[in-house]
């Protein structure tokens, strides 16, 4: 299964989706240099013309011209894509320094491939410079990113959809990204209570780390709702900026789960690379919203199941962590763009009221 070009250049602009509105960007201090996020790898290009010969040139053409679109998206702060509009008459060709085949097949009149295309560094920046255009090109440490489908039951699949699920993370570039990723499977030790926790966000990145050996894991469980036409997708682990826990669900469009795969994992990698630019330019934590301490309170676990439900997909909550927990009451906290006063506001008519109480905030059913 291969990415289209068109996702792989929204990736670029991808963790605006989270919601991150971050403070003023810096220009990067003098840190060492890394030419390896110049490279833009795994890049799909495909065209079609009146022979073989210029449906190939007509692919590298534009899938170069493309690529670099993508790199620049890459090191620049989402809040600075607007600058980015200066560069719009830059010819990529300018930057250019080569190309590798990683796959190609091809027709008497179509070219398909997946290219590496590689831009000279120095070239890169020094245009930014002149510009005054922030960029980040300090890769993190490499997290492993642990792709896994579950069924409507909690059950792990490992069937096509599964394969096809690891397939579209495969197709990305997990090399040359400033988050660089592991592809991993799940482990057996790894039981779907664990998945369970990870997709309430009651913990079990303790239980990644130790299986995995490493610091940095993060699960992306997709779970297909055939009823709703639907793919929901959980992000859940440690990445190098800190935990994550992350639900998105994406509308599946003629049964075609595939695009939404695709489309769920080019968002998923954004947001990571998001995070750690958000990271870099010093906005920290807070560009996913202030902190906000919840005491639930509840009649039953089936009632505290429910609200949890509501909360998780909600627009804007993010990095949700219960604290503790009881038959009656729950501790959590989660970021909100705006705080409580947001989160109280966007609640109402979901069936939840959220009000001041004490030192934080109290949950309830009802509106």
């Amino acid at each position: 299964m291969r990415v289209s070009r068109e996702l792989m250049l929204w990736a670029g602009g991808a963790a605006a989706i989270i919601g991150a509105a971050v403070g003023p960007a810096l220009a990067v201090p003098n840190v060492a240099r890394n030419d390896e996020v110049y490279t833009v790898g795994n890049y799909p290009v495909d065209a079609q013309a009146a022979n073989a010969v210029a449906a190939k040139d007509k692919a590298l053409a534009d899938g170069q011209q493309a690529a670099f679109r993508s790199l620049l998206k890459r090191v620049v702060p989402v809040t600075d894509y607007d600058r980015l509009k200066r560069l719009a008459s830059l010819r990529s060709s300018d930057f250019f320094e080569g190309v590798s085949v990683r796959s190609e097949r091809n027709s008497s009149t179509r070219y398909i491939a997946s290219l590496d295309f590689s831009f000279r560094a120095d070239s890169v920046r020094a245009v930014l410079q002149r510009e005054g255009i922030p960029f980040i090109e300090e890769q993190a440490r490499e997290v492993i990113v642990v792709p896994v489908v579950c069924d409507s039951q909690g059950a792990v699949e490992n069937g096509a959809a599964a394969r096809a699920w690891t397939d579209v993370w495969r197709s990305l570039d997990l090399e040359h990204t400033l988050t660089p990723m592991d592809l991993q499977r799940l482990k057996p030790e790894i039981h779907p209570d664990t998945l369970k926790m990870l997709i309430e966000g009651r913990g079990g990145e303790r239980i990644l780390a130790g299986e995995y050996g490493k610091p940095y894991v993060v699960v992306a469980i997709a779970e297909p709702d055939a009823a709703a036409n639907r793919l929901n997708v959980t992000l859940s682990g440690i990445d190098a900026v800190g935990p994550v826990h992350l639900k998105r669900s994406y509308r599946v469009f003629d049964g075609d789960t595939g695009y939404a795969m695709e489309l769920a994992a080019v968002v998923g990698q954004g947001v990571i690379e998001g995070r750690w630019k958000a990271f870099k330019t010093g906005a920290g934590a807070s560009a996913y919203g202030e902190q906000v301490a919840i005491e639930a309170q509840y009649a039953s676990l089936s009632e505290w199941s429910d609200m949890r439900r509501e909360l998780l997909g909600l627009q804007g909550v993010n990095d949700l962590r219960i604290e503790a927990e009881s038959a009656q009451s729950a501790g959590l906290k989660l970021r909100f763009p705006g705080g409580g006063a947001a989160l109280a506001a966007a609640l109402r008519g979901r069936g939840l009221a959220l009000q001041t109480g004490g030192p934080g905030w109290v949950l309830r059913s009802g509106d």
